[in-house]
């Protein structure tokens, strides 16, 4: 990860989400701002990616991934809602897009300090506004909790609330990803959707080489896959972690 910018994995899922917007016309998701916040450097590169035919699955399905996310926080907010917590926020948009803003819906973001002064560049730079109901909490893993962050900024720990986590959790540790999931657990009435890897030997025999291609390049960049979960474990792990 580059000082003071987003991961290349983060800077690669919003390039993906912006592709979509053009080449489906935003059939899955639809995300006006993919586009108007990436960098020139990145922009001017989607055309590349865009023809690259065998990255079409991994588009399609972060699109997939972010219109279930946001599908269920329509649900949550409908049931009484009103803290939204991004993890490991990048360039998500949904902040910006914030169509409960009306009704106190606030967003948390959670990310590197640094990251979330680089997304602020972007935003002015895009001739956007930050919106009163985003909230920046920024966090340093290695000397605080989630906990601490978010109490930090204002989060309620006894109000109910939904937790987005894209593109995060392979690249955690199984005891990190176990304590987040624990901290999730003590929030009442808590939702979280969050995605992850299975271990390479699950995928179908026509798949595993592209998943473990995708793992070997992630690497390449310093971000390498921490963990791999067999669905059975993860089950067990969520019902143990309450």
């Amino acid at each position: 990860m580059r000082h003071g910018q987003p991961s290349q994995t983060a800077l690669g899922a919003a390039a993906y989400r912006a592709i979509h917007q053009t080449l489906e016309g935003g059939a899955i998701f639809k995300d006006p701002f993919a586009s108007r916040i990436l960098e020139e450097q990145t922009v001017a590169s989607l055309n590349k990616t865009a023809a690259d035919e065998s990255l079409r699955p991994w588009r399609l399905f972060i699109a997939a991934r972010s219109r279930f996310s946001e599908d269920t926080i329509a649900d949550c907010v409908a049931c009484g809602v009103r803290q939204v917590v991004v993890l490991g926020a990048g360039l998500d948009t949904f902040s910006l897009r914030n169509p409960f803003n009306n009704l106190g819906v606030y967003v948390f973001e959670v990310d590197y300090a640094a990251t979330q002064e680089w997304k602020r560049e972007r935003i002015k730079a895009a001739g956007l506004i930050v919106p009163q109901s985003l909230i920046f909490a920024p966090i340093d893993f290695e000397h605080e909790s989630l906990s601490e962050g978010l109490r930090r900024v204002g989060f309620r720990m006894n109000q109910p609330a939904f937790f987005q986590w894209l593109g995060v959790v392979p690249y955690l540790t199984k005891e990190a990803v176990s304590s987040t999931l624990k901290f999730i657990a003590e929030v009442p009435r808590s939702v979280v959707v969050f995605d992850y890897a299975e271990p390479f030997q699950n995928y179908p025999a026509e798949r595993r080489g592209d998943v473990i291609a995708t793992a070997e390049r992630a690497a390449a960049r310093g971000e390498p896959w921490l963990s791999l979960f067999d669905p059975a474990d993860l089950f067990e792990l969520l019902r143990s972690d309450g």
